[in-house]
């Protein structure tokens, strides 16, 4: 009995001399009834395990490891065996992503060659350029029902790829219309289809892929996905800009640029295709087998139950505020760089350049240093910073840089892309805030209700902006009344700081950062008393000995 128990590897305690019995109904690794041991002078009883061989069995092992090392050990490797286990499908959703967020970026590419031939080749006015802009964005106010569709109706299995494939394949129709049929970009309404097919499908890919983030991040306890999502963006848009700045000044072809985009689009589709979302192993939602109507029912229920949360709610009311309540003034802007400072292509894009460069520099500063910071604190800063900056096109306007020996590409160039690097980066607090927040199967629902009401708040940003510059009488031939339409972009945008109190004053923190243990806890994670108490006995034993 006792040579069978050795070689099966069980604890061979009960049958060794050395030992007392214990109890019958006592058991060996309870921390409250600790064993007692006899008397051993010379020899620990650790030492007096069987060979491996089992045959001589005064031989003792030399090969005895320490139990807590070998404890420790045995969790490591298990560690190590569950991330090895999860890396491909770890390396499937950071290329995907990864690619995904890269593209998105990468879309300012062929619309800054859309602005130049909208202003230049059909000559539209900045109120009716602008106007164009933002109600191209249209599409992406019913992203809450993209994402209610990608939570609730499977498509073939999966309910975030085919979701991701059909936005991909609307903007390859559109843009490719675009750069081979002229008419297509020629005439005003079909330009404006056009662009609303092509928003349409991105706005689709953006809340499957945001869904996506949202919820691989919370099934494996990732907090803060947004921030690389965020670092892929920014260096699609650093990279289309700069190349779209200089193809544009060189060849003078939109249609060359809208080619290129839609060739890029058209890899994004390809590998959406070869992905399989079951290698993430996302998990299933409870009723996806039900009717469309009646899970649409319950979707539109678990909504509604998350946006009802305080912090949600009160977040979601300030940001939207904050950004509706300014008047943007791109068009005009965009315009008097053109037409009055006659600026080439390739110094507005370097301008975009530089605000992307920017985002992705404070983006990762955010996500090592900014996370701890309180969330009410940060964005009432960066509130504050974005009204200032605000105010640097107004130094461009009344040209007074030139005064102080700056010329107006290089100041154009380092300076004009910061307030809208500043208003990007407000997006991603929140955007890890409300992934945090969403309830396991509302992920897609709740941040595509989050980027719907933001597109929302830009729309009527953008058409309060129209209407300043109609009010203002500010025209392609007179920009006179351009400086006191910053001012009040200026004041408006101070005005959300005053009820600053909405946002929540704490960030969500990652799971693996929280390492406050109780007291409790803190005792039973003491293994040596818990697991080996054998081990301390005996050394109470042999210092009672020794003091005799």
């Amino acid at each position: 009995m006792a040579s069978s128990s050795v070689c099966n590897g069980n604890p061979p305690f009960t049958s060794n001399p050395f030992f007392q019995k214990p109890a019958k109904n006592q058991t060996l690794f309870k921390s409250n009834t600790p064993l007692h041991f006899t008397s051993v002078r010379h020899r620990s009883p650790l030492k007096i395990l069987r060979s491996p061989n089992c045959r001589n069995p005064r031989n003792p092992r030399t090969d005895v490891v320490d139990p807590v090392v070998f404890y420790l050990n045995k969790i490591k490797k298990t560690e190590i065996e569950r991330k090895d286990g999860n890396f491909s499908g770890i390396q499937e959703f950071l290329n995907l992503c990864g690619f995904g967020y890269c593209v998105q970026g990468f879309r300012c590419f062929p619309w800054l060659a859309l602005n130049f031939h909208m202003a230049n080749n059909l000559n539209l006015n900045p109120s009716t350029l602008q106007l164009v802009q933002y109600s191209a964005n249209l599409p992406m106010v019913a992203k809450p029902l993209y994402g209610i569709l990608s939570d609730a109706l499977f498509i073939g299995g999966s309910h975030r790829l085919p979701y991701i494939s059909i936005g991909v394949a609307l903007q390859i129709l559109s843009w490719g219309s675009m750069a081979f049929i002229p008419i297509a970009r020629e005439a005003l309404p079909i330009l404006m289809t056009c662009v609303l097919l092509s928003n349409l499908g991105a706005s689709i890919t953006e809340v499957a892929k945001d869904a996506l983030v949202a919820e691989y991040g919370q099934k494996n306890k990732i907090n803060g996905l947004q921030s690389y999502a965020f670092m892929a963006l920014a260096a699609g848009g650093v990279l289309a800009n700069c190349l779209g700045g200089f193809l544009l000044l060189r060849t003078q072809k939109p249609t060359f640029m809208f080619l290129i985009f839609a060739s890029l689009l058209s890899f994004q589709l390809v590998l959406s295709l070869k992905t399989k979302e079951s290698s993430f192993s996302l998990p299933e939602s409870s009723y996806h087998h039900e009717s469309i109507s009646s899970t649409i029912k319950k979707q539109l229920s678990d909504l509604i139950f998350a946006i009802k949360d305080d912090r949600v709610f009160q977040s979601l009311s300030w940001v939207v505020a904050s950004y509706s309540m300014v008047p943007i003034l791109s068009g005009s802007l965009f315009c008097y760089q053109i037409q009055i400072l006659n600026l080439d292509p390739f110094v507005i894009g370097m301008s975009k350049v530089t605000g992307q460069l920017l985002l992705l520099a404070i983006t990762i500063l955010y996500n090592r240093y900014f996370k701890t910071i309180s969330l009410r604190k940060l964005i009432k800063n960066v509130q504050i910073l974005y009204a200032c900056s605000l105010l640097l096109d107004l130094v461009l306007v009344k040209q007074a840089n030139l005064k102080l020996g700056i010329p107006n590409n290089v100041y154009v160039v380092c300076i004009s892309g910061l307030a809208e690097m500043i208003n990007q980066f407000k997006i991603l607090p929140f955007q890890v805030l409300f992934a945090s927040l969403a309830p396991p199967g509302c992920e897609g629902s709740l941040m595509s209700f989050l980027a719907s009401a933001l597109c929302l708040s830009s729309i009527c940003s953008g058409f309060l902006g129209v209407g300043m510059a109609s009010c203002l009488r500010i025209t392609s031939v007179d920009y006179s009344n351009l400086p006191a339409g910053i001012i009040i972009q200026f004041l408006a945008a101070l005005v959300p700081v005053f009820w600053i109190h909405n946002v929540p004053a704490s960030q969500p923190l990652d799971d693996n950062k929280k390492t406050g243990l109780s007291k409790k806890k803190r005792k039973t994670r003491r293994v040596g008393r818990v697991v080996f108490n054998m081990v301390f006995v005996y050394r109470r034993e042999r210092e009672s000995e020794a003091q005799r």
